[in-house]
């Protein structure tokens, strides 16, 4: 019996007979046990930076940027910790905000920042969403020197000290999410996003999951958070239940290091190859778990599939499928990038056109998810199983299924044999498989 990620619980289920099995799971690595403990050592302590309460002054503004729904870091706890840091600064209530690193997802609801931060925090300080679309609201930053446009959020660049909390993990852009990533991305302006997310960046070959050298994304905004002055982070490392095991605070690029460092040694999964491609030994079938909240909107589910297509290792071959059991509740999502999407791929004919018009065009944030699966479609096919809205699943040109005994069978079916090697993955956004060791 096998498990995966289903909503806030999982959904179990078992292989036909004739299909084998191999589990990618991230290494067992002790979570934190005392977390506020963590938190208020790594404050004490930060890395190439004095503390926050000697960075602060009073008198002097402060923005903290933190992370939406959408990402699981424990602002909850993060957030309150440096409020008191400031505090103790003497910093005054009404000279800090809040911002919320949307990016170009929807505004954040009043529940879900109370989620967040925590009814006491949402009562006592100001709480804004980034406006990427909202010229008014931003601060041009000029552009590197290969012509990205870089932006921040007028709130972030005007404030005297600049903080950002986020998690350090693998991402299929940056290399590794976290860090500078929460503000340069989160609290950007629509051109950026989109530049940084447009085909010529997301068809270079650095712009891969887990690679930080040579990734212009990841140079992109690292620049963009040296040019808005970010001074501090607190950042953390999860593990698959999003339970922190680092935890660490400091100047941004060196406590960045540190934690990606952390990060590779539990997220980097060594996989046997697979017994029935005799070339390559890449899998027929990967079962993805994604898990709440990314699996509440295709837009973020679908991200198991790319991920695994773009790890440093493809561990799917051509030809093969990705199962991604997902409630999708949201149906696509809400937002404007989840609606750009959708239209982009609700109207394609085929991956390939779809791909070359977007190639072609360029296109808005938000559609690069569009670019990015027709990559993956192109040469795989994509199965959602359990989705509320089956039908927006069947627009994106991704299959529905009702249960895992239903896409077991369709993938046999595409793949035209039933005694298939299925790579499970029940934590697909937080492992990276390297095929060719294991077992």
């Amino acid at each position: 019996m096998y498990a995966v990620p289903f909503g806030k619980s999982e959904l179990e289920f078992e292989l036909p007979p004739g299909m084998t099995g191999t589990v990618a799971v991230s290494k067992p690595v002790p979570p934190i046990e005392d977390l506020p403990a963590a938190i208020a050592r790594a404050l004490a302590s930060p890395i190439n930076s004095p503390r926050l309460r000697e960075l602060a002054r009073p008198g002097g503004t402060v923005c903290i940027v933190f992370t939406d729904i959408t990402r699981s870091s424990p602002d909850h706890l993060l957030v309150p910790a440096i409020l008191a840091e400031l505090v103790m600064a003497g910093v005054r209530d009404e000279d800090i905000v809040l911002l919320c690193g949307i990016g170009m997802h929807r505004p954040s609801t009043a529940e879900e920042k109370v989620i967040k931060l925590g009814q006491v925090v949402v009562d006592r300080y100001r709480v804004v969403d980034n406006e990427p679309q909202n010229p008014a609201a931003l601060v041009d930053l000029g552009t590197t020197e290969s012509g990205i446009p870089l932006s921040v959020n007028k709130v972030a660049h005007q404030a005297d000290l600049l903080i950002a909390t986020g998690i350090v993990e693998p991402h299929q852009y940056a290399g590794y999410s976290g860090a500078r990533k929460t503000l340069a991305v989160g609290a950007a302006g629509e051109a950026m996003i989109a530049y940084t997310h447009g085909p010529e960046m997301v068809d270079h070959p650095g712009t891969r999951l887990g690679k930080i050298e040579g990734n212009p994304f990841h140079e992109a905004i690292t620049e963009a958070a040296r040019r808005a002055n970010l001074r501090f982070i607190l950042n953390v490392v999860q593990d698959d239940h999003k339970r922190p095991v680092a935890i660490l605070a400091g100047e941004p690029e060196a406590t960045f290091v540190e934690l990606v460092s952390a990060a590779k040694a539990l997220f980097e999964v060594p996989v046997p190859p697979a017994t029935r491609d005799a070339r390559h030994g890449r899998y027929d079938v990967a079962v993805t778990g994604v898990g709440y909240p990314k699996d509440e909107n295709l837009y973020q589910a679908s991200r198991a599939a790319s991920y695994l297509f773009f790890a440093p290792t493809s561990v799917v071959r051509e030809g093969g499928v990705f199962i991604i059991p997902a409630p999708t509740a949201e149906g696509v999502g809400d937002g404007v990038g989840e609606q750009r999407f959708l239209e982009k791929m609700r109207g394609a004919a085929d991956m390939p056109s779809v791909l070359a018009e977007l190639r072609r065009t360029g296109y808005p944030p938000g559609a690069q998810r569009a670019f990015v699966m027709a990559k993956v479609m192109e040469k795989a096919h994509v199965i959602i199983v359990g989705s509320a809205t089956p039908d927006i699943v069947s627009q994106l040109h991704m299959i529905p299924a009702a249960d895992m005994d239903e896409a077991f069978r369709i993938a046999a079916a595409k793949v035209g044999r039933n005694d298939l090697d299925v790579l499970i993955v029940p934590h697909a956004l937080l492992t990276l498989p390297i095929l060719g060791r294991g077992r």
